[in-house]
């Protein structure tokens, strides 16, 4: 009988949250193509998603010795069927670095992009206005196509956006939902999708956060292919759990500190 392998010393520390586990690529055209939803497996690794919440704990050092806000606005957008709640956490820890971090302010995320993208545009360029500088979008899931979105349309008023787990391709049909609701209508937001990426592709800073462990959206749906300047940085969250990940909120804060 073999004996028991126990975790290494870096192990216990990424595990802890002492050490991150986000690690960048910088090439996505290594990695894997979607093809379909999460497994059943990941899909049931979602139960755990509390757990990211304790690694805040053991992160708290590098959390506090994160770059200082310079002031400009963040908006921060929900995932869908997610209240505005969600995001406070990661709001609060933004406004303490120094930024003027808000929520959408629109409350749940109901699960109307179309609709989204288009008051949320209103609200960037009226508080863009008010404040005199771009703001950066960061959204979870479907909150970060709204942000894509948004970006794309009104780059003047968007300084950068940071998604975490957001499909760019295959809409719902790389989703858990997709085992359990009629996706093929939307094979034509897809189409959508891929014609405005290649006619007016993003032109803000862009970071993709996404996870293997996403129970949720596919991993391999989160690669963006089109946007030359994207760059893709994996964690080891839960879908659920993203927006609690410390990971998460050190690679936000650093971005957000860059020009």
């Amino acid at each position: 009988m073999r004996p028991r392998s126990w975790p290494t010393g870096e192990a216990l520390l990424s595990a802890t949250g002492v050490r991150t586990r986000a690690r960048a690529h910088d090439d996505a055209r290594g990695l894997d193509h979607p093809d379909g939803p999460p497994t059943p497996w990941t899909m049931l690794g979602e139960l755990g998603s509390g757990l990211a919440a304790a690694r805040l704990i053991g992160a708290a050092p590098r959390l506090a010795a994160a770059p200082r806000g310079d002031g400009h606005l963040v908006v921060d957008i929900p995932g869908w069927k997610a209240p505005e709640l969600t995001g406070a956490p990661l709001r609060a820890y933004l406004s303490r670095l120094g930024y003027d971090a808000r929520g959408w302010g629109f409350g749940t995320n109901t699960g109307d992009p179309r609709r989204d993208v288009e008051r949320l545009a209103k609200r960037v360029r009226e508080l863009v206005e008010a404040k005199g500088e771009p703001a950066s979008l960061v959204g979870w899931s479907l909150g970060g196509v709204i942000a894509r979105e948004v970006a794309r349309r009104h780059p003047d008023a968007v300084r950068r956006v940071i998604t975490y787990g957001t499909p760019v391709t295959g809409g719902a049909r790389h989703t858990s939902v997709a085992r359990s609701s009629n996706v093929g209508a939307d094979a034509h937001a897809d189409r959508v999708s891929r014609r405005l990426d290649a006619e007016s592709p993003i032109r803000v800073p862009l970071t993709v956060l996404f996870s293997r462990r996403d129970g949720v959206v596919s991993w391999q749906a989160c690669i963006d292919r089109s946007t030359p300047s994207a760059e893709h940085v994996e964690v080891s969250s839960t879908h659920l759990g993203m927006g609690f990940d410390p990971d998460v909120w050190t690679v936000v804060a650093d971005r957000l500190a860059r020009p």
